[in-house]
């Protein structure tokens, strides 16, 4: 019950917050109060199954207890009991198992466990890179594939940043870095440094991929916004026998020149319906950081829609 409740109660703050409802804590009982009421108590039976079976409760698993249960019970008629019932998709790694948290999560995570290529669209926040490379890690340490290739372009968000001094691995780190942050989360960091040492991990531009044939290795490009069409038509003709690819990208925030197709656009429009491939999109509902960052996405939305709106009434007036 301790653990449930969280320290200083943030747990049951979290879920009164989310949920529109009062949890009263007395002793060994909870007692729930609001229309949600009903929701609001599957979803603390939900915890503390989790915590009998020995697993850890966060705020992330709260918060995708709460959006998948919603789903799910608008999705279903009738009794509701069963709706955390059945195996969790999990991805398990050597630091950490990592759980969806909404429904496009889902699809995705089953998308790149299916497929061997998968895109992942939609804003920041919503768990693109993130759960591509858990899946990754996991295939790596199952023994489905050799390696882990991670590549991005190396293009500036809006800033000159000049000559970077240094080796090549430092010019090229800052770009990478949010790379590093995922794999860290999955593996050791002695293991990591090893395996990067042995070329079993690498980390990348995407301009180092041409002229290779990437097989038995499980490939990820980040920021596909940013790469061009010759770029995104030479990337995916590397994959090779026994390889899976993810493409993870966000339209709304591309950094190319003015006037230079974005390569994520392009292939969504050549190769969709092809057999294989996967699509799969995420909105501002599923972001997983900050609360803000869901209305900041939904803002802009909303004004490029706005700026669109305008644009086309004064051509049609012209």
């Amino acid at each position: 019950m301790i653990d449930m409740v969280g320290p200083g109660g943030a747990h049951l703050s979290q879920v009164e917050q989310l949920m529109g409802v009062q949890i009263v804590h007395r002793g060994n009982a909870l007692i729930v109060h609001g229309e949600a009421a009903a929701e609001a108590e599957r979803v603390l039976n939900a915890l503390y199954a989790r915590l009998e079976a020995g697993k850890d409760v966060t705020m992330g698993v709260i918060d995708g207890l709460i959006r998948l249960g919603n789903s799910e019970a608008e999705a279903r008629d009738g009794d509701q009991t069963e709706m955390f019932a059945g195996p969790p998709l999990e991805i398990r790694t050597r630091k950490k198992t990592m759980e969806p948290r909404t429904d496009a999560q889902k699809a995705y995570t089953r998308a790149l466990l299916e497929n061997e290529l998968t895109f992942g669209i939609g804003p920041a926040g919503t768990g693109k890179t993130y759960i591509a490379v858990a899946v990754a890690v996991s295939k790596f340490i199952q023994g489905e594939v050799d390696r882990i290739i991670l590549t991005r372009p190396a293009v500036e968000a809006g800033e000159k940043l000049g000559f970077l001094p240094g080796t090549q691995d430092d010019k090229i780190d800052p770009y990478m870095q949010p790379l590093y942050d995922a794999l860290n989360d999955f593996l050791p960091g002695k293991q990591l440094a090893k395996l990067r040492e042995e070329k079993r991990v690498e980390i990348a531009p995407l301009a180092f991929m041409r002229g290779r044939t990437l097989s038995n290795a499980f490939v990820i490009l980040d920021e596909a916004q940013n790469a061009t069409t010759m770029q995104m038509k030479m990337f995916l003709t590397r994959l090779g026998r026994g390889s899976r690819m993810a493409i993870t990208g966000d339209r709304s925030q591309v950094d190319l020149p003015r006037g230079v197709q974005s390569g994520l656009r392009a292939a969504e429009d050549i190769l969709r319906g092809v057999e294989g491939i996967s699509f799969n999109y995420f909105s501002a509902t599923d972001v997983v950081r900050h609360p803000l960052v869901a209305k900041i996405i939904t803002a802009y939305e909303a004004d490029d829609a706005r700026r669109e709106a305008a644009q086309a009434a004064r051509m049609a007036r012209e």
